[in-house]
């Protein structure tokens, strides 16, 4: 009987000594700090078309730098106002004595240079109108684009040539800092590092930026189609360039366009993405990257939305819900709104 009743008690010691280990387990992750963010992102412009207010501009920093890259600027002074009012910089204080606007001190003070994708005008309407009250600033970009922005915009008949080459007088403004494919360079007034790939938009050359700050990295794309629509290869040359990234936990998240529904038909896609499609090309870059697996929780920030004028019909909501629908990688699908800070 004394023998029964210490088996009987056995059983019970390992329970309570599972259950304090599972405890003591619970507690060490919950109390373990959340690792620090390697960028921060603020949405300035989120929509692709149709609305002059909204349109793709983006502005990312690493932790401890004082000042921004702008990554497109379709839309410029009301997407900084946005954001402010929504508190995206409230951890950048305007200063007391400044006698500008808060949008205007962080257009002129808090943003280092500007990265133009491709020369489109729903791309670099805002840096346009803003130029003539901003601070001398670089513009990093392909060849391909910084041409376009002299030729097409900076040419004193479409607007006043702020630029530092071109139509004379050329006043200087900016400086157009042409970038080489798959070279770094430092982005100036900021810790970070950004490198260029050319992408297939239509019958434009458009262009990823490849931000690093220490060991970390963040691609952002501009328009974009996939390699099976543009009959090319340059997004697979991107993932080849991300896959190693990825498989060493250094890629911290994609910003990237999904312009239109699943319904709208190839043909009509104009150099753009799908759900469809994008979901497409990040198998693509799971494959290299060592399998779907590789993805799982990865930030993929949507951007570049078109909104549609047909009643009843919210884009936004149908790409979203397509999106989760087909996302086997099990990626993290993040969809701002215009003025939202995200940090990755």
């Amino acid at each position: 009987m004394k023998h029964e009743a210490r088996a009987a008690v056995r059983p019970r010691r390992w329970f309570a000594g599972g259950l304090l280990a599972l405890l003591l387990a619970t507690c060490l992750a919950v109390a373990a700090p959340a690792p620090a963010p390697s960028f921060e992102l603020i949405a300035l412009g989120v929509q692709g078309g149709l609305q002059d207010g909204d349109l793709s501009a983006w502005l990312a920093r690493a932790p401890g730098d004082s000042r921004y890259i702008a990554m497109d600027a379709g839309t410029l002074l009301p997407g900084l106002q946005r954001s402010y009012e929504r508190g995206a910089f409230a951890h950048l204080p305007i200063p007391a004595d400044t006698t500008l606007t808060p949008a205007g001190y962080l257009l002129r003070e808090a943003i280092a240079g500007y990265f133009v994708s491709h020369p489109h005008l729903d791309h670099v309407a805002g840096l346009l109108i803003a130029a003539t009250d901003d601070s001398r600033k670089p513009i990093y970009g392909l060849a391909s684009t910084l041409d376009g922005l002299a030729r097409d915009y900076f040419n004193w008949n479409a607007w006043p040539n702020f630029a530092d080459r071109g139509a004379p007088p050329a006043l200087g403004q900016y400086r157009l800092a042409a970038q080489p494919p798959g070279q770094w360079f430092a982005i100036e007034g900021t810790s970070l590092r950004g490198l260029l790939l050319p992408l297939q938009h239509d019958r434009m050359e458009s262009s990823m930026l490849l931000l690093r700050a220490g060991d970390a990295y963040l691609a952002y794309f501009g328009d974009t189609g996939a390699d099976a629509v543009q009959h090319g290869t340059r997004l697979a040359e991107a993932w080849r360039t991300l896959a190693p990234l990825v498989r060493q936990g250094a890629l911290k998240g994609i910003v990237i366009e999904t312009s239109y529904p699943d319904d709208v038909a190839d043909d009509k896609l104009y150099g753009h993405l799908t759900p469809r499609w994008l979901a497409s090309e990040l198998h693509a870059l799971a494959a290299q990257a060592g399998g779907n697996a590789a993805l799982r929780g990865l930030p993929v920030v949507i951007g570049h939305i078109k909104p549609s004028l047909q009643a009843g019909r919210d884009a936004r909501r149908l790409i979203e819900s397509q999106l989760q629908a087909g996302n086997d990688l099990q990626v993290r699908y993040l969809l701002p709104r215009q003025g939202q800070r995200i940090e990755l």
